[in-house]
Order: C-alpha cells, then sequence, then structure tokens
C-alpha cells in the first residue's frame, strides 16, 4: 500500500491504534453490469476485493479491527438467494484476526429486511436500530450511524418510520420513480427512496454520546454508509439530513473526521468547522486485478489512511 505525504510528520511515533476500511463491496453471483449513471460493476469479483483486502489486514497484524462501510451484497442479487450471498459475504470477513463492525446500507435492506440483517452482522439492539459506538482506546470515541433509521426500505410496511419516510419523498420528489432525481436542484437531488435519515431518537441519542465524549476529553470518529458534507460526495448520495446532524456535531468540538461509503467513486472535503469527511471508492467498481481497501493509523491530531490500488490514501489533520 502506498505510503501519503504526512508519512514523514508521523514517523517516530506510533499510532494510538490502527484500524481497515472497506466499502460497497455489493457482491451477487452475477454477471457484470452497469450503474445508473453506466459506471461498470463487477459483482463477482468484488468478493475477491475483500479477501485480499482480509489477507493483507491479517498480514500487518497491528490492526485492532475493522469496519465495512455497508452495501455487503447487491439489490440485484436474487431474492432466492440473498441469504446466502450475505453470509457468504460475512464468512469472509469473519476471516479477520479481530473484531468486523458493520453498518447498514440500501442494498444490504433491498435483499434482508432488519430482523434478518442485523443478527448477521452483529449488530445487537433491542428494536432493530443500526447505531452504536465503542471505544477502542481510552482517548478516542467511534461512532456508527444508521443512516436509514428513517427509510422507505427496511422496516415492515407498517412500521411508522416507512409511512414518516414516504410521506417525507411525496412531498420533496415529485417524481413517480422516486429514485430519480429529474427536476431536483443542487441540495435537493438527495430526496431519493435509496437514501434515508437519522430520526429524532438517534440524534438525541447522539446528542448524549457527544456530550459523554466531551466529558472524557474523547476524539470522536463518526462513521456513517451515507455521506455528511455535499464537498465528500454526489449530491444524490447525502443523508436527507446531513444538515441537521452537522449542526448537532458542529455544537460540539469532539468529532476530528466523518467517514462514509454509498457514493462509490470517493472524495475528500473539510467542512466549515475543520472536520474532514472521506467517502471511500466502491470494491464494487474494481475490474479485476484491482483493488479499492485501506487501513487507517490514528494520531493525537490526524487520521493517516493508507489506500491500496483505487482507494486514496489521505492524510487528515487537525488540531489535538
Amino acid at each position: 500500500m502506498e505510503s501519503t505525504s504526512g508519512l514523514v510528520s508521523a514517523q517516530g511515533k506510533q499510532p494510538v491504534f490502527s484500524f481497515g476500511v472497506i466499502s460497497d463491496v455489493q457482491y451477487a453471483d452475477i454477471p457484470d453490469g452497469y450503474s445508473f449513471v453506466g459506471v461498470p460493476r463487477y459483482y463477482r469479483h468484488s468478493i475477491h476485493v475483500l479477501q485480499r483486502a482480509v489477507q493483507q489486514w491479517n498480514n500487518h497484524q497491528k490492526l485492532k479491527f475493522v469496519i465495512n462501510f455497508g452495501d455487503i451484497v447487491d439489490g440485484k442479487c436474487p431474492q432466492d438467494k440473498s441469504l446466502t450471498a450475505v453470509k457468504k459475504v460475512t464468512y469472509e470477513f469473519e476471516k479477520f484476526n479481530g473484531p468486523v463492525y458493520h453498518m447498514i446500507g440500501n442494498h444490504c435492506l433491498y435483499n434482508l429486511p432488519r430482523e434478518k440483517l442485523l443478527p448477521l452482522l452483529n449488530i445487537s439492539s433491542p428494536d432493530d436500530h443500526a447505531y452504536y459506538d465503542f471505544s477502542p482506546a481510552s482517548e478516542y470515541r467511534i461512532i456508527v450511524l444508521d443512516g436509514y433509521d428513517i427509510s422507505a426500505i427496511g422496516w415492515p410496511e407498517d412500521n411508522p418510520k416507512t409511512s414518516q419516510a414516504l410521506e417525507f419523498l411525496r412531498k420533496k420528489n415529485p417524481n413517480s420513480d422516486k429514485n430519480s432525481p429529474e427536476g431536483l436542484l443542487g441540495l435537493e437531488r438527495r430526496f431519493l427512496m435509496f437514501n434515508g435519515a437519522v430520526g429524532r431518537e438517534q440524534m438525541q441519542w447522539l446528542d448524549g454520546i457527544l456530550q459523554d465524549a466531551t466529558k472524557l476529553k474523547q476524539k470522536v470518529v463518526v462513521c456513517c454508509h451515507l455521506p455528511l458534507d455535499p464537498g465528500v460526495s454526489y449530491l444524490e448520495a447525502l443523508l436527507w439530513n446531513y444538515d441537521e446532524v452537522m449542526n448537532l456535531i458542529h455544537q460540539y468540538n469532539c468529532v476530528k473526521v466523518c467517514l462514509s461509503g454509498h457514493d462509490h467513486k470517493g472524495g475528500h472535503s473539510i467542512d466549515s468547522h475543520g472536520i474532514h469527511h472521506r467517502s471511500f471508492e466502491a470494491a464494487l467498481e474494481c475490474p479485476p486485478g484491482t483493488d479499492a481497501f485501506g487501513y487507517i493509523d490514528v494520531y493525537d491530531d490526524r487520521l493517516l489512511l493508507f489506500g491500496s490500488d483505487r482507494m486514496e490514501s489521505t492524510d487528515m489533520c487537525f488540531d489535538p
């Protein structure tokens, strides 16, 4: 894996901890295809990208855990093969010598309802929510958000969250196909059915975690399948209420970096409050012989992403 420009200044210092990252594997046992805008997708090859990732992560030996940024299988996977496909990919993740933290994406939810999906991803929640946090070191907290908390996919049809999402889309997107951004301008282009929102209870939970992290003088890394900054991704990929979530985050100084998937092309931006946003390149879009995964060395004043091949290495420095 390549080195990054920030390596020199971090030389001689041991990272506080390191962890592996991959996003949008979107495996399916079907022939290659294209995204709705014509980008090639390699459905069978993506599991080989994951296998090479796990091999490299295990060779690294110092990685404390791995985070998968969602969309473990593709929505085009035949429904009768969904369970098998999810189990096949989670089996590959389980070959990593350490914990793997998953988050849910839209393609996961096209395949399986939450109550079946979450146990397979080891996300334990009494009410089928998929947000949680953990502290890999005393000075750091990692928050995983559930970007499909309010969503038209994944919840039972009679769930209030489904009706809330459908009503929201009816108001925001006049197209009969709610996955079409046609006629929507600028930031309104995010109001699509394949996105979702963070609901009120999750916002209250997030507020509580940020208060706690502030008291404990912890630095926070926020992870979400959906990007949280317009500068880091296609506008069509943003969380519906990214602005509300970031307004809350900006009330605190503890959040240093926000990491995401979903967007596929990858990006890096720094917002008005100095928070780094990094969306990851998709494993799904790697032609055979290429890769997109990496690992992050965490220091007190930066996150250093070492990317392989199509995943660009990135130095994210901040005030400690």
